[in-house]
């Protein structure tokens, strides 16, 4: 299944020992996750992109061997960026019980949110107090959403116009991706939420999201697969073509 990625992979990592990054040539400060030593912050993106693994296929998605994998694990986990909990593997009986690691909220914080854009965006639309203000608040978000992607989706062919959704909602923080299926529509996987306090408070953001998803692909079948606030690890849509571009059956 082909994939749409709209960052660029991290780069090669190396075994022990993992070095931090040097500051940038123009003197700018760098992201806390930036900073980390690479090895560490691939480990950190793979676990964000794919969910709770253990360290063997940690080892194997990274090309590094499990001991050297297993270290790195243990320092993120005594900084607190890492949690782990022991499963059984599917179908054992006996054994010891992997350790199965995954994103603490304090990693959780090294990725993009935007709170400052969001709170400035809602305290500009902001009229007072009341569910109808919320919900109109939301309206003019998503309204303002859309007249900004249409212009770069409306005009596509189906499958460019989700390449180039992918791409909005990527650099508005959502690390996200697109990937075809075999019937020829696509899951689009939001890896982060960029405004995942506001969704645990507000049920309209995410409600406003799946609507801007379905304007910016006019005529599209969209349904949400995947939700975050319902114990995914990640938000996921299944975007389906209008049927006069589905392909012939």
């Amino acid at each position: 299944m082909a994939r749409v990625r709209r960052r660029p992979p991290d780069p090669a990592v190396k075994a022990e020992p993992a070095v931090a990054p040097a500051a940038t040539e123009a003197g700018e400060p760098e992201s806390p996750l930036q900073q980390l030593p690479t090895t560490r912050r691939a480990i950190l993106n793979l676990l964000k992109r794919q969910g709770p693994l253990d360290a063997i296929a940690v080892a194997g998605a990274l090309a590094l061997t499990p001991a050297a994998i297993r270290l790195q694990l243990s320092h993120l986990e005594d900084d607190g960026l890492l949690a782990h909990r022991d499963e059984v593997a599917e179908g054992a009986r006996r054994g010891r019980p992997r350790h199965v690691y995954e994103l603490t909220s304090a990693a959780e914080a090294l990725y993009p949110k935007r709170y400052g854009d969001l709170t400035t965006e809602l305290l500009g639309y902001l009229g007072g107090p009341g569910a109808t203000q919320v919900d109109e608040l939301f309206e003019q978000r998503r309204q303002r959403r859309v007249a900004g992607a249409l212009p770069k989706t409306a005009h596509l062919p189906f499958d460019e116009q989700v390449a180039a959704l992918t791409a909005i909602l990527d650099e508005d923080g959502y690390l996200a991706e697109a990937e075809r299926l075999p019937d020829g529509s696509w899951r689009i996987t939001e890896h982060n939420c960029a405004i995942l306090t506001v969704a645990h408070g507000f049920s309209q953001a995410c409600t406003s999201e799946l609507a801007f998803i379905r304007d910016a692909l006019p005529g599209a079948s969209v349904r949400r697969v995947a939700h975050l606030m319902d114990g995914a690890h990640v938000c996921a849509y299944v975007v389906s073509p209008p049927p006069s571009s589905s392909p012939p059956t």
